[in-house]
């Protein structure tokens, strides 16, 4: 027998997101003087009584296995968060606790598809659901959305796309990487589809508490029973409480699809970090008040320097009103700087302006960079500075 490995990992693509923050790190380390503007997570510390419940939940010998499934605490602290927030009612048999909403994804797929499943994915997206879905042996059907209809999905273009094997469509909103969000009439218009085609909805609500200019978060799981039914809720702490180093995260959903996650994940991690748990139940439990502070400032960077992103010559940006990314279609910058595809333009940009971005190819959107501002703002300001000068150097009217 050959020593080989397995085809599924040979077609897997490593997180690019991950890979260039690690690489502007590096720099850094190297005495560069690198500005990242790629890391998906707040610049914020985990808020003080977080930290707190969990040290003493260590000081009081709470460090041995859980459930695998999660903490029956913590899933009573989720459901009261659903209950405030969503007025969705659950039990602790329709939530499973995970390391991390991404490990909840994955082992949500893992128990949906089967080999050749199709799974919709409105693009741009978050670069770990093609791959995941890939994991599972299913099939990414990618639709791509358009700037005028705020890179949101239409009934129309979920209608062409869905065929006799498709198993589950993906919803995130607030989105990563666009910041857009999903009104509840389109909501509506979403789930109608879902059920007339007999459909999971992958609902991905981890930006949920960032939502900004008087906009509201409207779960598709709220509108109806049936949209309950075949929805899976995915959130977590990681961006709502500044927790993506603690790693939980959940699924809300029906009790058939949760007790078979359980099952495997009983098998793969044993059960999340015990500690971890005890702190998003201080999260889930404690005051919010440091989530709406948060979001309060997440929003007045946003103002702050989105019009100068905008200006930036050859960018061109939809205002997001959730999250902490600006999509920029830089179409027009490459076209005039001689860049023949984001990659090589965000290369660029990190080796000769110093500043870290993400190539829009990773969100399956190939004429967009995504720029976080889940940093300081000074540093964000002067990021776009060296972007616009670099840009500004290399233009050229001769296309």
């Amino acid at each position: 027998m050959s020593r080989t490995l397995s085809k599924r990992i040979e077609t897997l693509s490593p997180s690019t997101t991950l890979a260039i923050t690690a690489k502007a790190k590096a720099m850094k380390a190297e005495g560069i003087d690198v500005i990242g503007l790629g890391a998906g997570e707040p610049d914020y510390n985990t808020p003080e009584a977080i930290i707190e419940a969990a040290y003493r939940s260590m000081q009081e010998g709470k460090t041995k296995y859980t459930p695998a499934g999660g903490l029956p605490e913590l899933k009573d602290a989720i459901i009261a968060k659903l209950e405030r927030d969503q007025k969705l009612t659950y039990t602790r048999s329709e939530i499973m606790v995970g390391v991390g909403a991404k490990h909840a994804l994955y082992t949500l797929f893992q128990v949906l598809l089967d080999e050749g499943d199709e799974v919709i994915i409105p693009a741009p997206f978050w670069v770990s659901y093609t791959e995941q879905i890939k994991l599972a042996e299913g099939t990414p059907v990618i639709v791509q959305t358009t700037a005028d209809a705020e890179f949101k999905v239409t009934v129309e273009q979920l209608e062409e796309a869905v065929t006799e094997r498709t198993k589950a469509l993906i919803i995130n909103s607030p989105s990563n990487p666009t910041g857009m969000i999903y009104s509840k009439e389109e909501l509506v218009e979403i789930a109608e589809f879902a059920k007339r085609h007999d459909l999971w909805i992958v609902s991905d609500e981890i930006y949920e508490k960032l939502i900004y200019a008087g906009n509201e978060h409207v779960s598709i799981a709220q509108l109806s029973d049936d949209a309950k039914e075949r929805t899976l809720i995915i959130n977590g702490v990681s961006k709502s409480h500044s927790m993506t180093g603690w790693r939980i995260g959940f699924v809300a959903g029906d009790a058939s699809v949760i007790g078979p996650m359980t099952d495997l994940a009983s098998h793969s991690t044993s059960n999340p970090t015990t500690t971890s748990q005890y702190a998003a139940i201080a999260a889930y439990n404690g005051s919010q008040d440091i989530v709406e502070a948060m979001r309060q400032d997440f929003e007045s960077r946003l103002d702050r320097v989105y019009p100068q992103a905008n200006a930036i010559r050859g960018f061109h940006i939809v205002k997001p009103k959730g999250a902490f990314y600006l999509l920029a279609d830089v179409s027009e910058a490459m076209r005039h700087t001689g860049f023949t595809s984001v990659d090589e333009f965000s290369a660029a940009l990190l080796e000769e302006a110093k500043v870290a971005v993400i190539p829009g190819s990773a969100f399956g959107s190939d004429t967009t960079i995504r720029l976080s501002y889940a940093t300081n703002v000074e540093a964000i300001e002067e990021a776009l500075r060296r972007i616009s000068n670099y840009v500004d150097q290399k233009w050229t009217d001769a296309v």
